[in-house]
């Protein structure tokens, strides 16, 4: 039925334009079937324009489908998390408000906006100007029942019509604070079908196992469930045998085996190996600070490395976020390995993780990595890799090295000092989706 409804929205769309994103909304009518898609074209001069598009089904089994909303994103468009897992956007004076239909789909269509935004931001896409004239024809075809219309300009609405959750924390209820709700939220998503739960039902989920209402506090909740999804994303496959993920990833037994990893390259001073009786494990410890020092170790990395290759094994690498220190540890291995400069290397893995942003400090050791390499291919002291001592990973230690907030989620609003629990306290400012872009980048 899916693939029916892009097919039927696909009709809509000019020829030169293309769908990034088809997410499917909630409807204050049970039968009606909607979805917001975000559509950019595929022609010279238009490179970082976007448009929102809403499209409507009178229900799901319907053999057409009609446009009803149409949202240019400007230089000044702003995102907002709404809660229990909407979020408005704002652009050009204009505002709407969506709701998915699940978890997953609004992490999707989340990243997705956040690259809109910053291309608009870097275009100066502003209106009455040249950028975005396409999307006038768009406008004229707004056809949709005036009842879609309405919803489309009065989602906001949508919020009164959900009841609040019973208040179930007495006088007697221990303070909730930040850091427990963080780690309950991370045992509750990965237990849950991400596909199809949503936003709501997770917050629910929390209040049943706090014996707290979180009603006044669905913002913060969204904010953290975007963190844990971010870690939650699959790994990367870099090479045939070599994966570049997270955390999450090395802590996902079922995800482990099902892409027959043998060897986990653990490039974080702060997280534990949480299998060793399974896997054979490497450590290198450090943190994500400029002044680390991972050059030393991208010998014995390569060596682990080329020893799974050749064993016919696969590989996970893996830091916090598979972003900056276990990035950086997968490019020196694929400048060595296979030749290439830093910067064909940067290509290739941030083609196969687009979020990849070693920190300053390691990338200057992978630049003088570059010309030790270079020098050493053209010094009679070279030996070929395949003579070198293939290394043995290092012993897993017997205890954890973790530290810190075990959850690894650090929120863009701090906890106070003082220990102020979640409850109780005065109202957040708005979540922008900026910030908590911004802050993912920073997990590392």
């Amino acid at each position: 039925q899916q693939e029916q409804h892009l097919h039927l929205m696909m009709q809509l769309l000019r020829p030169q334009d293309a769908i990034r994103v088809a997410v499917r909304l909630e409807s204050s009518r049970p039968q009606r079937v909607r979805y917001l898609l975000v559509v950019r074209p595929e022609e010279p001069g238009s490179e970082g324009e976007t448009v929102l598009l809403g499209v409507d089904f009178a229900h799901e089994g319907a053999t057409r489908c009609t446009l009803g909303m149409v949202l240019p994103l400007w230089s000044d468009t702003q995102v907002f998390l709404d809660g229990d897992g909407g979020f408005s956007v704002t652009s050009g004076g204009q505002t709407r408000i969506f709701k998915p239909i699940s978890v997953q789909t609004m992490w999707a269509v989340l990243q997705e906006l956040h690259r809109a935004c910053e291309a608009a931001a870097s275009g100066g896409h502003i209106p009455g100007g040249l950028a975005l004239g396409w999307a006038r024809g768009y406008e004229g075809a707004v056809s949709s029942e005036q009842s879609c219309l309405n919803e489309w300009l009065a989602m906001a609405g949508l919020e009164s019509l959900r009841p609040a959750s019973p208040s179930s924390g007495g006088p007697g209820t221990p303070e909730l604070s930040e850091q427990a709700v963080r780690a309950l939220l991370r045992e509750v998503m990965a237990s849950a079908d991400l596909e199809s739960v949503t936003s709501k039902e997770v917050r629910e989920e929390l209040e049943r196992r706090t014996g707290h209402s979180l009603a006044q506090h669905k913002d913060f909740i969204d904010n953290e469930m975007l963190l844990v999804l971010a870690q939650m994303d699959r790994p990367s496959r870099v090479f045939p045998h070599l994966y570049l993920g997270s955390e999450w990833n090395a802590a996902n037994l079922e995800e482990l085996q099902q892409n027959r990893v043998t060897h986990i390259l653990n490039v974080a001073r702060e997280i534990d190996n949480f299998f060793p009786a399974l896997f054979s494990y490497m450590n290198v410890r450090v943190d994500d600070e400029e002044g680390a020092q991972l050059l030393p170790h991208w010998n014995d990395t390569f060596l682990f490395l080329s020893h799974v290759r050749a064993s016919g094994g696969h590989a996970l690498v893996h830091c916090r976020m598979g972003l900056s220190r276990s990035a950086a540890t997968v490019l020196a291995y694929a400048m060595k390995e296979f030749g290439w400069p830093l910067e064909r290397a940067l290509q290739h893995v941030r083609h196969c993780r687009p979020g990849v942003v070693p920190n300053p400090g390691f990338m200057r050791q992978l630049d003088f990595y570059q010309g030790i390499l270079q020098a050493s291919r053209h010094s009679s002291l070279w030996e070929p890799k395949a003579a070198a001592p293939v290394a043995q990973p290092e012993e897993v230690p017997d205890t954890s090295t973790a530290t810190g907030d075990e959850s690894g989620a650090p929120s863009p609003a701090p906890e106070s000092p003082s220990g102020t629990g979640l409850l109780g306290t005065s109202r957040r400012p708005r979540i922008s989706l900026c910030a908590v872009m911004r802050s993912i980048s920073q997990l590392e």
